[in-house]
């Protein structure tokens, strides 16, 4: 009897190990300073950043660097680092929306923040998150640990 094999399953399986391998060289301490860095310097109020935006930050930042080391893998094609961000121009753009709305969101009635200062700040840090991402992994893949 031969084994039958659902592609769609296994295509799943591969992308999870290879977010994993990623996931191990991330530090949570190295997000923290992240969001300090990126959103005190626009004059944020981040000294009393409560629970749930700092969650919404580290989630963002994760996806964006998982993006990143996803679309390395080109690398090994000839691709540059700025080919494979205009290939996936849309899925930055939703991160960058996503924190951004957030942050309106958080800051709703107060206007303790100018729009444009906080979109900057997220486009600036959603960018970091992706370009960190995209060096480990085209890292790994050059060290043939993918």
């Amino acid at each position: 009897m031969n084994v039958m094999t659902n592609f769609e399953e296994r295509k799943r399986e591969k992308q999870l190990t290879i977010e994993r391998k990623l996931l191990r060289e991330l530090s949570i301490e190295e997000v923290k300073k992240s969001v300090i860095i990126h959103f005190n310097v626009m004059r944020i109020g981040v000294g009393c950043l409560e629970e749930g935006v700092e969650e919404a930050c580290f989630d963002v930042a994760i996806e964006a660097y998982l993006n990143g080391g996803e679309f390395s893998r080109f690398t090994i094609h000839g691709e540059t680092m700025e080919m494979a961000k205009k290939r996936c121009h849309q899925d930055i753009t939703h991160f960058i929306d996503t924190l951004y709305y957030f942050w309106l969101y958080w800051d709703y009635g107060k206007k303790m923040i100018s729009d444009e200062d906080i979109f900057l700040a997220c486009e600036h840090f959603v960018d970091y998150w992706w370009v960190n991402g995209y060096r480990k992994g085209e890292r790994r893949y050059k060290l043939r640990l993918h």
